[in-house]
């Protein structure tokens, strides 16, 4: 990647990478990088969220590190713990040689820490990209404790100090909405909201991924995917399945999607992913959407 002019290099940054951007998700990543400040995105699961980490990290050429969260995550999982297991077996092996001494202190170094996420992402000797997956899944308590270590970027471990960060990770945040999450975490960030794509971006984004597909069989598939979304759905295919979906219609050996209704309607099990959403789309709506994607 190179050198980072303004917000439109970051747009065309991301295109090379496979990944197309709106105007307002390019800014906000260009703002994030430029004033070194967390960037939060919100929106609906398969619309592209945690993807803007993998592609940021292929851009600067750097490792992407990952913490999933989910309810009851703590410290111990997110950021470091000992290793007990090989500290038991450093005890045993002093006692049964009589050579005691200093044993807590050996036992409680570096070499018994296992790094979690938080703490293996400031330690890289290369910038990483830090991945926060799905922050509102977490407990409130451990937000607030997020908080401190995005605020200094660094980690204070009882038995060795405090850790300071090698270098700052650029750090991405991840919403789908299941809680609120807190004023103080949204004003630390820079702010995106990722909604599905308009008929003529994801039609670019397929374009991008599989070039190889048929112009008009892209234009068909988007155009179904693009109505199907206006149906009641529990679900909402988002561009993951498009693609996953486009693969599919085109190794099925499909050139147009009203060529063979069953193989279209058995191939919906890529865009419809419960039973209740496989029932809203019998046969004859199917049949409907590929009317309006013609």
């Amino acid at each position: 990647m190179g050198e980072i002019m303004n917000w439109t290099d970051v747009k065309s940054d991301l295109e090379e990478q496979g990944y197309v951007a709106s105007d307002a998700l390019a800014m906000a990543l260009y703002l994030s990088i430029t004033l070194e400040r967390p960037l939060l995105l919100e929106g609906a699961a398969g619309v592209g969220k945690t993807q803007i980490a993998k592609t940021l990290a292929d851009m600067r050429q750097t490792n992407l590190i990952r913490l999933q969260c989910y309810e009851g995550l703590d410290a111990s999982a997110a950021i470091y713990e000992w290793n007990y297991q090989r500290q038991l077996l450093s005890i045993r092996a002093a006692a049964d040689s009589q050579q005691q001494d200093d044993i807590e202190e050996k036992i409680f170094s570096e070499k018994y820490l296992l790094r979690r996420p938080l703490l293996e992402a400031i330690q890289q000797e290369v910038a990483p990209v830090l991945l926060i997956d799905e922050i509102d899944r977490a407990d409130e308590e451990f937000e607030a404790y997020l908080l401190e270590i995005l605020s200094d970027f660094q980690i204070s471990i009882p038995e060795l100090g405090t850790v300071n960060a090698v270098t700052k990770p650029l750090v991405v945040l991840t919403a789908n909405g299941a809680r609120d999450l807190s004023d103080a975490l949204r004003r630390r960030c820079i702010y995106s909201f990722v909604d599905y794509p308009d008929r003529t971006t994801e039609l670019a984004i397929l374009k991008k991924r599989q070039p190889e597909l048929n112009a008009r069989l892209a234009e068909q598939i988007v155009g179904f995917v693009q109505a199907l979304r206006k149906e009641e759905l529990e679900k909402k295919p988002g561009v993951a399945e498009t693609l996953d979906w486009a693969a599919a219609i085109a190794g099925l050996g499909l050139r147009d999607l009203s060529d063979d209704p069953a193989t279209l309607q058995a191939s919906l099990v890529c865009l419809l992913k419960t039973q209740s959403d496989q029932a809203t789309v019998p046969t004859e709506v199917a049949q409907r959407l590929v009317g309006k994607a013609a």
